[in-house]
């Protein structure tokens, strides 16, 4: 069995009639977590938005395939019945509809308030199921929030836009707790049904969360494929000129 669970081929894609990926190919393991670094306005939330099937992102060539199926025509609600599930970078607040009613309603079936309960408790937003969605919440609870509708969704791919973005130390090591609960870091790779992409601007969520590849995103192409850790040094040290030169 091909071990390959999402496949991007020659990946182009516009917004407003503008080319913002240029040729992009990934290929995802089962089990796997990638981190994709680069600059702001790099490409790289456009690619997490493509991959979910948001409209405005308009694929004007190349192809997505999942578990070897191609999804690159299908919507945003077909592709999270499949198995898609997306963690934004500035996730919105929603106004008239409780934190319990969106956690239920990601778990896509009848749920037990003890359930709900729960899956709250483990990112410590117990006390906030009767609040609206994010209305009013910190940083940090913004992200615990986004990450219980994932545990709810259990999507078996996960995308993840700068987790760490806006999360203070307090917060820090429980979103760590929790993208590894999501993406099974406490099961055997070889035995993980979830595969997950990570983008990072800081590398911070890195001391949290294991990753086994990653890529340097410049002016919307791939570039310094390899050890993630190994990459974020070479940025540390030289910043992402030396990816430049990589992707040139």
């Amino acid at each position: 069995m091909d071990d390959v669970m999402l496949s991007v081929q020659d990946l182009h894609v516009a917004v407003g009639g503008v080319e913002i990926l240029h040729g992009v190919d990934l290929s995802i393991h089962y089990g796997e977590t990638t981190v994709l670094f680069g600059p702001n306005g790099s490409g790289k939330s456009t690619l997490l938005m493509t991959l979910m099937g948001f409209p405005n992102y308009h694929v004007t060539s190349g192809a997505i395939a999942f578990k070897g199926r191609d999804i690159t025509g299908l919507e945003v609600d077909e592709r999270a019945r499949l198995g898609f599930g997306l963690s934004f970078q500035r996730p919105p607040v929603v106004r008239g509809v409780k934190t319990r009613d969106m956690v239920a309603a990601c778990l896509r079936r009848e749920a037990s308030d003890g359930e709900v309960r729960e899956l709250a408790a483990a990112a410590a937003l117990d006390d906030f199921l009767d609040r609206d969605v994010n209305y009013g919440f910190s940083g940090g609870e913004i992200k615990r929030s986004e990450l219980l509708q994932l545990l709810a969704q259990n999507p078996e791919f996960v995308m993840l836009d700068e987790p760490e973005s806006g999360v203070d130390l307090v917060n820090i090591a429980l979103i760590g707790d929790l993208i590894n609960r999501l993406l099974q870091k406490d099961v055997k790779i070889r035995d993980r049904s979830h595969s997950g992409l990570i983008i990072t601007h800081t590398g911070h969520i890195l001391d949290y969360v294991t990753a086994r590849a990653g890529y340097v995103m410049i002016d919307g192409r791939l570039s310094c494929g390899g050890d993630p850790h190994e990459i974020l040094s070479t940025i540390k040290q030289h910043g992402y000129e030396e990816c430049s030169r990589c992707a040139k």
